[in-house]
């Protein structure tokens, strides 16, 4: 057998089960998501209580270090529990913090570029390729985005529907809760025959999407932080080496980027005439 038709037919392995919808097909059942419920509770219990402490950010007690590079523009991410990823039956919970630090920055202009939800296909391009307020009272609203996941051979792409709402502790500190209320991944996105898969039976890239935000304006800018916690399907007997790096790798990626999307965003604001 030539070199040529053995890369063919490992390409062939690589290709086959991630690009038919059918192949790797997966169903939510119910005692994934009440592990996925059961770890959210112990989140938000843990969370809450940064509501009413002097330490509202999770960067205020990471080492000096870690602090200062933060202070002077890096990304720091970190993953909550195991690593970032920990396996329940038939699913995976992805798990990471986040924070950065925008300095000149003040609170009210970086609420505005959060909230601006109808400008956050241009802000967080590629990843959300449409977005729309549904409704809004006051400070809670529901969204609608369009989300592109994308890495090596597998992307999906997905129509979701979120629950917002924003707090104000004081003038300084507000944080938000966001949970997803409905998932549904697009079958031939952009072609005549797209449509929605039924919800919860699809590839199961991604079931369940909770975001905490926290900000923070002090010292001379404002701290933005977030905890992002998905869930998705297991990896399929055998696609370990296909879908592992892609499962595991791609909610911090996208926890990083939106990070540094939103900075990138309100800095422009800021040096906007």
């Amino acid at each position: 057998m030539s070199v040529r038709v053995i890369h063919a037919a490992i390409l062939a392995v690589i290709v086959l089960p991630v690009s038919g919808t059918h192949l790797i097909a997966a169903e939510l059942k119910k005692e994934t998501i009440d592990e996925f419920d059961r770890y959210v509770s112990a989140v938000e219990e843990r969370i809450i209580q940064r509501y009413n402490v002097e330490r509202f950010l999770w960067s205020d007690e990471l080492p000096q270090p870690q602090r200062n590079a933060l202070l002077h523009g890096e990304i720091v991410i970190e993953g909550a529990r195991n690593k970032g990823t920990t396996e329940i039956k038939n699913g995976l919970i992805h798990d990471w913090w986040g924070a950065v630090f925008i300095p000149a920055a003040t609170l009210p202009k970086t609420l505005t570029v959060v909230k601006d939800y109808p400008r956050h296909d241009i802000i967080y391009k590629p990843e959300v390729a449409a977005a729309r307020i549904l409704s809004r009272q006051g400070d809670d609203f529901r969204v609608y985005l369009r989300i592109v996941k994308a890495k090596f051979l597998v992307s999906a792409v997905l129509n979701s529907e979120h629950e917002i709402q924003f707090v104000q502790l004081d003038p300084t500190r507000i944080y938000s809760r966001s949970y997803s209320r409905r998932i549904s991944e697009v079958s031939d996105p952009g072609k005549p025959s797209e449509h929605e898969l039924p919800v919860g039976k699809d590839r199961g890239l991604l079931w369940r999407m909770n975001g905490y935000w926290f900000f923070d304006e002090r010292d001379g800018g404002v701290y933005v932080e977030s905890e992002a916690v998905s869930l998705s399907r297991d990896i399929p007997f055998g696609m370990g080496n296909v879908l592992g790096p892609i499962l595991h790798s791609v909610p911090a990626e996208s926890l990083r980027n939106s990070l540094d999307k939103t900075r990138r965003a309100i800095l422009s604001q800021n040096t906007s005439p």
